[in-house]
């Protein structure tokens, strides 16, 4: 199970990161708060990465 869910998280990881840069251009987010907004999100899709894959493991 973790060969294919560690390989998708990177992905998503890597694609939310993608939306939150143009966020951040779209939206004019001064360049001193872009990386506390960066770091809030990869938290906060880490914390449901992870509850997702446990979710899948012991489900």
């Amino acid at each position: 199970m973790a060969l294919y869910f560690i390989p998708l998280a990177t992905i998503v990881l890597f694609i939310v990161n993608q939306l939150t840069n143009s966020l951040c251009i779209q939206k004019e987010i001064p360049e001193e708060k872009q990386p506390k907004v960066f770091r809030t999100i990869n938290v906060l899709i880490t914390i449901l990465l992870i509850s997702s894959y446990i979710e899948v493991l012991f489900t």
